[in-house]
């Protein structure tokens, strides 16, 4: 039976024999059809795989936020006729926090075997590492742009925080973090735990938990790096 595979992607430069299994080398050599965020990135993270991969004998389909919903009966046509797809992210693990969930459902929909392959969720990292709640917790992905609405929003954060015992994990766009990080020093309770964790995985990799007291004058220049921020 053909299935839709869910192969994450790296979340650094390095070596991907470190943070994910050989399956995805046979998963990415055997498959001709792949649904991914970007065409170029994909390519080349099949090619750092295996570099023997034809990719000129390949079909990509690409998931953005500019896909419309009737294109995804479309991308799963392979399945229909018994050849297996491979959906790949842009970086760590497709469908969360990631376009690839749309079409993982309309798969489930239409009857088709979907099987998730294990690889590194930035989420999840950042949470193991964090030493903050494990038991309960919210990703809420990107908080409001504009500064008003983001600080109410950082203080909703941190109610449920106090109330619900519940760690908030949250992202921000690259060259927003430093003024996010701003944001959260000025709104939240002093004593309020904040861990910033930037590029896990990676060589330069950064994870460091502290009150917003202590953060507060000693914050690392995050400007254009991929980072989770977790509150607890």
């Amino acid at each position: 039976m053909a299935a839709l595979y869910l192969v994450p992607n790296v979340l650094a430069e390095g070596d991907w024999q470190l943070v994910m299994p050989a399956q995805i080398e046979t998963i990415l050599t055997n498959t001709r059809y792949f649904i991914v965020e970007n065409i170029r990135t994909a390519r080349r993270f099949m090619k750092q795989v295996n570099r023997d991969i034809n990719i000129d004998e390949c079909t990509f389909y690409e998931i953005n936020k500019r896909t419309q919903v009737q294109d995804l009966p479309r991308f799963l046509k392979p399945l229909v006729d018994g050849k297996d797809i491979a959906v790949i992210s842009e970086a760590g693990c497709p469908g969360v926090a990631d376009p690839g969930a749309d079409v993982v459902r309309m798969a489930h929909q239409r009857g088709f075997k979907v099987v998730p392959i294990v690889g590194p969720s930035s989420i999840l990292l950042a949470l193991m590492a964090s030493g903050l709640n494990g038991q309960n917790f919210a990703f809420k992905g990107y908080l409001p742009v504009k500064p008003i609405e983001r600080t109410k929003e950082i203080a909703a954060l941190e109610k449920r925080i106090i109330i619900e015992k519940q760690t908030q994990i949250f992202i921000e766009t690259p060259y927003r973090n430093n003024q996010l990080i701003a944001d959260l020093l000025k709104t939240c309770s002093p004593s309020t735990l904040l861990c910033i964790a930037a590029n896990i995985t990676g060589e330069q990799e950064y994870i460091v938990t502290k009150t917003v007291q202590e953060w507060k004058g000693k914050t690392p220049d995050l400007h254009k790096q991929p980072v989770i921020f977790l509150l607890g």
